[in-house]
């Protein structure tokens, strides 16, 4: 199946809104290159058939703009996506973790986590992604219940268990990503609890991860804050070492924050609930 790649120059500071507008119209992946830099390259995959002019103007007028910015398009066909994505997705070995797609040999003397690239965001390439498995492979001990709020592919979700949490659930806003992650879940023979945010039940959790964007990890301080057990930790990923401080400040009156960690201009707070 082919797609339609949307590629647009502009300033680092609007790029983040952008983004989040873009998958609100309607955008099957988002991806910012060197998110520190003044200027950056995003690009953004639809489904071929998509009005792309309506979808970029209105995506920029959510964010205050009155002129639409211009913007190149490609299409890129499955046998081209896939080549890409192989040649630039290389595997991850993160302490008793391996991460690597269905071509690659894993190590032994490590938990093996299997993920091709898809649609869901998620690989282990983001520095994101490395970011918050780093907590994880040194937060999960055994027996813990983890939250994945935002899950994606499922990597970070899986990965726990993998390491012996207990139970673990994962959740997101997309359809598509909660059945890539129960996809993956299946081929790395784990089970996850996965559902939509709104079917979460009331349990409270010893570790809650949340990979997704600054403005709505401030959104949703309170509600992850609920689902901490006391004296449970957070960690907080998708954040611009630029915008820490800000998070932080949201989490604050729940839990004790630090940046412990940064990576290509990201950083990841971790937390632990007073």
């Amino acid at each position: 199946m082919p797609w339609s790649a949307v590629t647009l120059e502009l300033d680092a500071a609007a790029a983040e809104a952008l983004s989040e507008a873009l998958l609100d119209e309607g955008a099957l992946s988002v991806s910012i290159d060197q998110p520190t830099a003044p200027r950056v390259t995003l690009t953004a995959l639809f489904p071929l058939q998509t009005e792309v002019d309506a979808i970029v103007a209105t995506a920029a007028a959510r964010c205050g703009s009155t002129t639409p910015p211009a913007y190149a398009l490609a299409r890129v066909d499955d046998q081209d996506w896939v080549r890409r994505s192989q040649a630039q997705f290389a595997p991850l070995r993160i302490g008793r973790l391996w991460v690597g797609a269905g071509w690659h040999q894993p190590e032994s003397g490590c938990e093996v986590v299997r993920l091709d690239p898809g649609m869901a965001f998620g690989t282990g390439s983001h520095p994101t992604t490395q970011l918050m498995l780093r907590f994880v492979e040194r937060s999960v001990a055994g027996g813990e219940r983890v939250l994945d709020y935002g899950c994606g592919s499922g990597i970070l979700a899986i990965a726990a268990a993998k390491l012996g949490a207990e139970r673990v659930d994962a959740t997101d806003i997309d359809p598509v990503a909660l059945e890539t992650a129960a996809a993956n879940a299946l081929r790395n023979g784990v089970s996850l609890g996965l559902c939509a945010p709104e079917e979460l039940g009331s349990a409270l959790y010893d570790i809650v991860l949340a990979n997704i964007l600054s403005q709505p990890l401030i959104v949703l301080a309170p509600l992850l804050a609920a689902r901490t057990a006391a004296a449970g930790r957070i960690a907080l990923a998708g954040v611009l070492d630029s915008q820490a401080e800000e998070v932080a400040t949201a989490y604050a009156p729940w839990f004790a924050v630090t940046i412990p960690l940064h990576q290509e201009g990201w950083a990841l707070l971790e937390g632990v609930r007073k």
